[in-house]
């Protein structure tokens, strides 16, 4: 590199470049949705962990999900909500490899736990007599291990070929957090390899999982369907199509981020599909999986009543 070039020691996130009146009143809306969504989690985790009638493998990994949503958020919505307010919009160099590296690992891990929980639906539906031998609780701690180890190794891999880059150009970050691929574009060397990195893990951690629980979904409305009883086919219906339907929307949204080429405007409507992972999902989760669950509202009901006697 030239000598005459001035390294980066911080980027500037330039967020939704809105008015002001705009961004004070996103900043309102987006702290609502951030709050609701830690509260619910956190009430999630607590009820799982406080009542033992939770303690099953669906509950376990539905426990796991919600550290990784309060974590996910709360990694990148605390600075997206300061710059909204403040016309100080710089995070430092290391700071910000930290946040892609944290929000790639707990992304890659969600993927994860989601595929764990699609089998653990498979089997409960599928092969209910023998669902306590094959989802012991060995095999449950080996699979969310697992799912958090892959995740935050394939992260480590990440960061690592982002940290041989030099930053030495703009240091403008067109997004409201170090998202990876905005980052890679302030590099002034070639990023073909994080590039085929990055869609390689995005091939292992969403097409992948997503084409198995594709097939255990099948699997699963195809033993739906028989049945006998109308409103508990119905009920499993009704319960599994949303399910699928929350899935479809991370799944979907991941690989239009990753593996969708690069296009004009693309940075604008990443800012847009990405507030679903921040702020959206995490609210998501905890209401399709858990509050609309009869043994939840049960568990809150009985944690009410202890509290008010």
């Amino acid at each position: 590199m030239g000598g005459n070039r001035s390294w980066v020691t911080e980027f500037v996130l330039l967020g939704f470049q809105l008015s002001a009146q705009t961004e004070l009143l996103l900043f309102w809306v987006f702290s609502l949705l951030y709050t609701c969504s830690l509260l619910a989690n956190s009430m999630i985790f607590a009820l799982i962990c406080l009542d033992h009638r939770l303690h099953t493998p669906m509950y376990f990994f539905l426990s796991h999900l919600a550290i990784i949503d309060m974590s996910f958020a709360s990694n990148n919505v605390p600075k997206m909500l300061a710059n909204l307010v403040t016309q100080n919009r710089t995070i430092s160099f290391g700071p910000c490899i930290i946040q892609t590296f944290l929000c790639l690992a707990f992304a890659h891990t969600e993927c994860l736990i989601l595929l764990a929980m699609s089998y653990d639906r498979y089997v409960a539906i599928c092969h209910p007599l023998q669902y306590t031998v094959i989802m012991s609780w060995t095999v449950c701690k080996v699979l969310a291990t697992t799912s958090w180890s892959f995740g935050f190794v394939l992260a480590l891999m990440h960061a690592i070929l982002l940290l041989r880059l030099p930053f030495c150009g703009s240091r403008e970050v067109n997004h409201f957090f170090c998202e990876i691929l905005s980052v890679l574009k302030l590099a002034c060397a070639d990023t073909w390899l994080n590039k085929v990195v990055i869609f390689t893990a995005a091939v292992f951690v969403l097409v992948g999982p997503l084409c198995l629980m594709l097939v255990s979904y099948i699997h699963i409305f195809w033993a739906i369907l028989k049945i006998q009883s109308g409103e508990g086919r119905r009920k499993a219906f009704s319960t599994c199509s949303s399910h699928l339907c929350v899935v479809g929307l991370f799944f979907g949204i991941g690989m239009l981020l990753y593996m969708v080429p690069d296009s004009s405007q693309r940075e604008e409507k990443e800012k847009i599909l990405s507030l679903f992972y921040c702020l959206f999902n995490p609210m998501l989760n905890p209401l399709i999986y858990s509050l609309r669950n009869a043994q939840v509202k049960d568990a809150l009901c009985r944690a009410l009543q202890v509290r008010s006697s």
